[in-house]
């Protein structure tokens, strides 16, 4: 609205007269707008928690909208009251933002209690700038919950997280018994015994028999190779009487001993772990028509190095209705990692995209004025993003349909790219797979080759033309 005045007095009246005149205009039309609307409110009686190893704030809102702020600490009494507090003044959903394993007590004693917890990445979220406190900060969590602001972090099931803790535990295991024999080949060098060269497994039946012969005093390489079978190995009696002959002291025996005692001691503690692992997957096992779980038998025969004894392929197959073990890439330890994680609802990423976005395994383009600048880097300790690319590394001697994709990514665009692309593809067809209960169809995956041959003299007489010749083909 434009207001015309005609000035014919001093410049001081005509000051005032003109502001006077701006104001009526803007006082009359600030009646006529109506006000800006707000943020809705989808949890009205919510809590926040900023959670920390002893100390913890929480801001939280009763049921008759009344703001509340209290300070705990993290015992275990407390935190039981805590839950009882909130649940006993109405509150139906509680946000929580912590570092390191500090929320894990409070997030079950909270799910108990049947309150709806949203444990949040601090990534996520930002606090205003210069005011950064415990208080501030549990309050600015609670006011982005209540208007659904937050999002919540991947929290799998009960009984996965138990299993996802036991196979954590086992791989820790896993590692040190590693530790272990690679202490026991350095020990052996110091002795001079040259066996580990010829023996291309150390850790199976003759190299054991062997490292415990020689753990017990015994010195005399034609007595340590009579405790053998010799003919299974490819080494010659010859080579194998010289490997023998070295420096036996007595510290070298001592300390090799208690590396051996070391090596059971680990060996056993994973099948402990293994026995644990095996209850929680029969309680995910789903009952038939009749009420009754399916009986899973052991693995017959010798269980080398570093797999379970139990049937690890069969348990998920039952429970999560298809063979995802047939996915190139992905054995059975390594399915059963992904699945500690993931779980088997599906329906928590509404499709193949968000998950592999949950998985930091889709490209994330930076775009500013309508172009792509370039794409963000991302990292992430997702355990099943670890998996699925360790699957994809082991595609590049593959001789399926990923194979040849992974060897032509990697040409093009380097290995890393090639990676993350096939572990993309390998997480499409395990959410496929089990959202869908449908079986891996290896035809999907191959690459027409004469398709790809007539890409390649395409390109070829392309890049001819471009420097000036043709290309001619070769005649009988």
């Amino acid at each position: 609205m434009f207001v015309r005045l005609h000035f014919f007095t001093s410049s001081r009246v005509r000051h005032a007269l003109f502001k006077k005149t701006i104001t009526k205009v803007m006082v009359k039309n600030s009646k006529q707008t109506t006000a800006s609307p707000q943020l809705a409110i989808i949890n009205r009686h919510t809590a926040a928690i900023d959670v920390g190893s002893m100390l913890m704030m929480v801001a939280y809102t009763d049921a008759h909208g009344h703001q509340h702020l209290m300070e705990t600490d993290g015992f275990t009494e407390s935190l039981d009251e805590l839950a009882k507090t909130l649940q006993g003044e109405g509150v139906t959903h509680v946000a929580m933002e912590a570092t390191g394993v500090y929320w894990m007590a409070l997030y079950e004693k909270l799910e108990q209690h049947g309150l709806v917890v949203t444990l949040i990445n601090p990534q996520h979220f930002k606090n205003v700038d210069a005011q950064k406190t415990d208080v501030k900060d549990c309050q600015w969590l609670q006011q982005l919950h209540a208007h659904g602001l937050l999002r919540a972090s991947h929290i799998a099931p009960e009984l996965y997280r138990e299993l996802k803790s036991y196979l954590h535990e086992r791989n820790i295991l896993q590692k040190q018994k590693s530790d272990t024999l690679n202490r026991i080949h350095r020990l052996l060098t110091q002795m001079n015994i040259k066996v580990q060269h010829l023996i291309s497994d150390l850790e199976g039946v003759a190299g054991m028999k062997l490292l415990r012969a020689i753990a017990l005093g015994i010195s005399d390489p034609q007595e340590l190779l009579s405790r053998i079978d010799v003919n299974k190995l490819k080494a010659t009696n010859e080579d194998l009487l010289k490997s023998l002959r070295g420096c036996y002291k007595e510290q070298y025996l001592f300390i090799l001993q208690q590396a051996l005692k070391a090596y059971d001691f680990f060996k056993e503690q994973m099948k402990s772990y293994e026995l644990k692992i095996e209850a929680v997957l029969k309680k995910l096992l789903p009952e038939n028509e009749q009420g009754s779980t399916p009986v899973i038998a052991r693995k017959k025969g010798l269980v080398r190095k570093n797999q379970y004894s139990i049937n690890l392929k069969e348990y998920l197959r039952h429970i999560t209705g298809v063979d995802i073990t047939k996915i190139d890439g992905l054995d059975e330890i390594t399915s059963l990692e992904i699945v500690s994680v993931t779980g088997i609802d599906m329906n928590k990423w509404p499709s193949a995209d968000h998950f592999t976005s949950w998985l930091n395994l889709s490209p994330r383009p930076k775009i500013s004025g309508g172009k792509i600048l370039g794409h963000q880097k991302r990292f992430t300790n997702n355990k099943a993003t670890q998996a699925f690319r360790m699957a994809a590394q082991s595609m590049w001697k593959h001789k399926g349909g990923l194979g040849q994709l992974y060897r032509r990514l990697s040409a093009q665009k380097g290995s890393k790219k090639a990676i993350k692309a096939i572990a993309r593809k390998l997480a499409v067809i395990f959410y496929t797979m089990i959202k869908n209960n449908q079986e891996y169809d290896k035809s999907k995956m191959l690459i027409d080759s004469e398709k790809q041959q007539l890409k390649r003299i395409t390109r070829l007489r392309q890049e001819a033309i471009k420097y000036g010749f043709t290309l001619q083909t070769a005649t009988s």
